[in-house]
């Protein structure tokens, strides 16, 4: 049954859905303990880091069904400490300051990316050695998870950045409270019909390679990738359409510490695995 592409697609779904409210978890968690509280869930969090790079190294010399499984969630733990991180406010940019309302284009820009400068580094640092240490590996299905999660990520600051209909502030953290005041609420951006259409052709591509697939490791790997780019496509579309995404999380969350409105005139952005 594991061998089968609804099951692989069934446990990328629960392995986002999962991951997602477990990071959600742990920084809502924190937040009542404040700065000391964010850095202590990072640091107890770093097992999960070492645990996804070990898994991440025996899964990509091996063509087996497990493997496969075991390099999707070896790129699933490595992404989600950062994020983790990201989240904390551990690891994020040099400006934690407000953008003032008469920034525009390049100031604004450099601006809304100093905030998330020193994430966007290390996740660009962790791809380019993936990719090092992937060439001719015979399981390549770690790597592409995180290219997937990784340009997904970019597509998404970009959109929320050019203006997006709906954006999410409910799972804000304290230690990102200026993030808002970089970002845009708009009827529609330049970029988000070319993000769309990259997103599906991509799930379009991974679903042909998927139809395909000779062997059981072949099917389970194009279906993983498949679901996974499905689901980010998915969260692209939801910055535009009017549905509760935040009940999928809402209540398995602990109450927070206390509510905190979003600062007038500014837009608050969406957090979750594929865009963290």
């Amino acid at each position: 049954m594991i061998a089968s592409a609804w099951f692989a697609a069934l446990a990328a779904l629960f392995i986002w859905w999962f991951s997602t409210g477990a990071i959600l978890y742990v920084v809502r968690r924190a937040e009542r303990r404040g700065r000391i509280g964010h850095l202590q869930a990072t640091i107890m969090a770093l097992p999960l880091m070492g645990g996804g790079i070990w898994l991440f190294e025996i899964g990509r010399h091996f063509e087996t069904v497990g493997a496969t499984y075991l390099s999707f969630f070896a790129a699933i733990l490595i992404w989600g400490w950062v994020e983790l991180a990201f989240l904390t406010g551990v690891i994020t940019g040099p400006n934690t300051s407000h953008c003032h309302g008469q920034a525009k284009g390049w100031e604004r820009f450099m601006r809304a990316y100093g905030t998330i400068a020193y994430h966007e580094i290390l996740l660009v640092g962790i791809l380019l050695v993936m990719l090092m240490t992937s060439q001719h590996a015979p399981n390549p299905v770690g790597l592409w998870t995180f290219i997937v999660l990784f340009f997904a990520r970019i597509s998404a600051k970009l959109n929320l950045f050019l203006g997006v209909p709906k954006i999410n502030v409910e799972f804000l953290p304290t230690p990102l409270v200026h993030l808002p005041s970089h970002f845009r609420i708009a009827k529609m951006n330049w970029l988000f019909p070319f993000s769309i259409s990259a997103l599906t052709f991509a799930a379009a591509c991974w679903m042909e390679r998927l139809f395909a697939a000779e062997a059981a490791h072949q099917t389970v790997g194009f279906a993983l990738l498949a679901a996974l780019t499905a689901l980010a496509l998915l969260e692209h579309w939801l910055m535009v359409l009017p549905l509760p995404d935040e009940r999928l999380w809402r209540w398995m969350l602990p109450a927070p510490k206390e509510d905190r409105a979003a600062k007038p005139g500014t837009a608050t952005p969406r957090k979750r695995l594929g865009e963290f």
